[in-house]
């Protein structure tokens, strides 16, 4: 999948403010690239005070409590914005079960609407707060 279709299904659009967490060298660069080009400005780094309208959310499986991580980005994150986590796609060094995610979300006060393929080597996921609308 193109990063233009997949910067299409992540919803993004210019001027959104984006919080990356979890970013390494294995990160999609391409994808990464498309992204701050679509909302016109660098992702915003997990010290910021600021409220953002999405957290990209880089997670693989020995990166600690996705529990954690999740009610962490929840901290910065606006009423009706969402999680992109990103996983190792399986058979990748990483990878995170996708019943793994399941059983994450809810304890955070998150909902699963859809996963697809970001990439040669990721997975997005969106998260979204159980109580917020749609974007």
């Amino acid at each position: 999948m193109g990063s233009e279709l997949v910067i299409e299904r992540l919803g993004l659009i210019a001027g959104d403010l984006v919080l990356e967490i979890g970013h390494d060298g294995d990160c999609d660069a391409e994808l990464r690239a498309a992204i701050t080009a679509r909302v016109g400005s660098p992702f915003i780094g997990g010290d910021a005070q600021e409220v953002v309208d999405a957290v990209l959310l880089w997670f693989r499986e020995d990166d600690g409590d996705l529990v954690d991580e999740l009610v962490d980005a929840l901290t910065y994150l606006s009423e009706i914005g969402p999680i992109w986590l990103m996983t190792p796609k399986a058979g990748r060094d990483g990878h995170v079960e996708p019943s793994d995610i399941q059983d994450a979300a809810p304890t955070a006060g998150l909902s699963q609407t859809v996963s697809f393929a970001a990439g040669a080597d990721w997975t997005a996921t969106k998260l979204v707060a159980r109580k917020s609308s749609k974007k």
